[in-house]
C-alpha cells in the first residue's frame, strides 16, 4: 500500500526537497502551504496553522499515514518576537489536535539545536544535554518540543533537532548563501557579526535524507539530532570559500551585526539518529560549499 504523507511548510528551503524525495520514494504527498504555489508532483492544501478547524477538516479529509512538520518561523533575528509563538508553538498545537482528532499514526516535528544554547560543557551534544535557549526563536522551538511530548500518547512522534545546514536556494538572509552571494559577486569587503564563531553544517540533501530515513521507520520514536558531528569555525568557512572562488575579500566585524547573545560552538552528536536508521552524513563542509558556490542559482 502507497504510503500517505503530509508535509508542512511544503513550499519552503527544506519542505520543497523532502516532497521530491518521498515522491521519489513512491509515497503519495501531500503539501501544507500558506499562500497559493506550485510544487511540482505534489498535492498542496493551503492553510494556515492558525486556523484550527481548517486543520482538522483537512486532516479528516486526507487521512494520511504521517505527518512531516518543517513549517516553522525560523529566522533568528527577525524582529517579530511574537510569531516565534504564534507559529512555532501554538501553530504546532493547533496541527498536533488536529492529527489526533483525525487518527493520524505517526508525526515528525522539527525543532532546532538552537535549543541547547550555550552548552555548559563540551561538545559534541547529545539529545539529553540540558536545554538553555538564548533568543526567542531558540525558547519557541523548547515550549514546542515540551507541548509536543504531551502528544506522545495520542500517535507515534519523532522530534528532530537538525544543526545548521545549507545548500542552493537557501534564501540569502542566512549566514553562509550571503556569503556565497558576497563571492560570487566579488565584493571588495563583507561585514559579519561575531567571527569567532563555530557551527556543525549539513547539507540539506544529507537533512533531506534523515527525514526520509525516519518517514521509512515508522517503528522508530524519541528526540534525534540531525548534525555532521563536526564544528567548522567561521574563519574555516571563509578560507575555503577564498580557495574555492580564488577571491579574498577584507572580512570585517561590525559590532552593529553582532548578537546579543552568541553560542561560541555549537556541535551535536548524531549517533542516536544513526543507529536508529542506519544515517550518516555523506557530505562534508568543502562539498557543500562546492555545490553552492558553482551553483548558477545560487542564492538568486
Amino acid at each position: 500500500m502507497t504510503m500517505s504523507v503530509l508535509v508542512t511548510g511544503a513550499a519552503g528551503f527544506t519542505g520543497r526537497a523532502v516532497c521530491q524525495a518521498l515522491l521519489q520514494k513512491g509515497c503519495r504527498v501531500h503539501g501544507l502551504v500558506s499562500r497559493a504555489c506550485e510544487v511540482s508532483g505534489v498535492l498542496l492544501h493551503t492553510c494556515n496553522l492558525s486556523d484550527k478547524q481548517g486543520l482538522v477538516e483537512l486532516l479528516d479529509g486526507l487521512r494520511v499515514d504521517q505527518v512531516v512538520h518543517l513549517a516553522a518561523r525560523a529566522f533568528v533575528a527577525s524582529e517579530d518576537l511574537e510569531a516565534f509563538y504564534r507559529t512555532n508553538v501554538v501553530g504546532t498545537c493547533n496541527l498536533l489536535d488536529a492529527a489526533r482528532d483525525s487518527g493520524v499514526s505517526r508525526v515528525i516535528v522539527a525543532s532546532s539545536a538552537n535549543i541547547y544554547g550555550v552548552p555548559p560543557d563540551a561538545s559534541p551534544l547529545r539529545e539529553n544535554a540540558p536545554p538553555a535557549p538564548v533568543n526567542h526563536y531558540a525558547a519557541s522551538k523548547l515550549a514546542m518540543e515540551h507541548l509536543a511530548r504531551t502528544y506522545a500518547q495520542d500517535f507515534s512522534l519523532v522530534i528532530t533537532r537538525p544543526f545548521n545546514y545549507t545548500g542552493p536556494q537557501q534564501d540569502p538572509a542566512y549566514l553562509v548563501p550571503k556569503l556565497v552571494a558576497s563571492f560570487n559577486a566579488r565584493e571588495p569587503q563583507i561585514q559579519l557579526g561575531n567571527l569567532d564563531v563555530a557551527r556543525d553544517f549539513s547539507s540539506l540533501d544529507d537533512v533531506v535524507r534523515a527525514y526520509l530515513a525516519l518517514v521509512e521507520r515508522p517503528d522508530v520514536t524519541g528526540t534525534f539530532n540531525i548534525c555532521s558531528g563536526v564544528a567548522v569555525s567561521l574563519k574555516e568557512l571563509i578560507a575555503r570559500l577564498v580557495q574555492l572562488s580564488g577571491h579574498e575579500p577584507e572580512i570585517v566585524s561590525s559590532s552593529q551585526l553582532v548578537r546579543r547573545h552568541d553560542i561560541p560552538v555549537l556541535c551535536g552528536d548524531n549517533t542516536a539518529l544513526a543507529a536508529a536508521t542506519g544515517w550518516r552524513p555523506s557530505q562534508d563542509i568543502g562539498d557543500i560549499l562546492a555545490s553552492m558556490i558553482h551553483h548558477p542559482s545560487t542564492c538568486q
